[in-house]
């Protein structure tokens, strides 16, 4: 027997979604009426919300906002914010200007949280098997570095050495979560016994837990996807590009490329050339 579907069942059911309910003079959020959320939720509550489904308790979200308030700028010298100040003097809007910077936000700078987070979870996969934790973090490492290579996301970084000034602070919520129950504490091991034992493989010389490190652990402690690490820190490194580029505009300035005028890069002279 051949069901027959209606045109609009077949418009309705084009698109499904249980994030919003929405019709005239209704909006719904995962079933919360909007009118019960604005001025009830905080904006970290409502991301978990809409990511996740459900709501955080109040100490989830805090340590959830801890990690989006950690990642929100690195200043001019990171490529996305660099790329969206000279956006801004090229006569784009705002939007324009955000979007050039979240669309650098790849592989090397800004989704490192992603590879990071697929690192612990990983790791945590080889503990639950019967490895010590030692051997599954040296096991994980071997893993990660036959696919992705030498250099291992979320740890090193160009400027802080040997200790980024937001992994510290973050891992102490972590250690304090933990504590009151919020979360196991598990990936906070795992990340450290990770830079430890990058560290001793560097000859003891020591290594920088960076921020895609530290928030992975927060991410992974709270039970996000890995590839929502990615998602989450554009929402968080989109506070510096809009700052930056809002600056940019008011400070003014026409087509500012990478450098001032009067430096100009470096010709390479090929030897058809010469």
């Amino acid at each position: 027997m051949t069901v027959q579907v209606s045109d609009a069942d077949a418009i309705r059911h084009w698109w499904r979604t249980s994030i919003i309910d929405m019709e005239p003079g209704k909006i719904a959020f995962r079933g919360h009426p909007i009118q019960d959320l604005i001025g009830n939720v905080s904006f970290p509550q409502m991301i978990w919300l809409m990511v996740r489904g459900d709501m955080p308790s109040a100490d989830e979200a805090a340590l959830f906002e801890a990690a989006l308030v950690a990642g929100v700028d690195h200043g001019p010298q990171a490529p996305s914010i660099a790329a969206a100040r000279m956006a801004a003097t090229c006569g784009v809007g705002l939007n324009n200007a955000m979007a050039t910077a979240v669309n650098m936000l790849g592989d090397v700078h800004g989704g490192a949280g992603e590879q990071c987070a697929e690192l612990y979870y990983g790791i945590s996969d080889k503990l639950r098997d019967g490895l010590g934790l030692n051997e599954a973090v040296t096991s994980g490492l071997d893993d990660w570095r036959a696919q992705y290579g030498k250099i291992v996301s979320g740890f090193g970084h160009r400027f802080h050495k040997p200790v980024d000034p937001r992994a510290p602070r973050l891992m102490q919520l972590v250690r304090d979560a933990a504590a009151k129950g919020t979360v196991s504490g598990l990936f906070a091991d795992i990340g450290e016994e990770v830079q430890a034992e990058l560290g001793r493989q560097r000859g003891g010389r020591p290594i920088a837990m960076n921020i895609d490190g530290a928030t992975a652990v927060i991410f992974c402690e709270l039970g996000f996807p890995a590839p929502l690490s990615r998602g989450l820190f554009c929402l968080s490194r989109s506070v510096g590009v809009l700052s930056h580029a809002w600056e940019q505009m008011n400070q003014g300035g026409r087509n500012k490329g990478p450098m001032p005028p009067s430096y100009l890069p470096l010709y390479e002279a090929k030897e058809d050339d010469r």
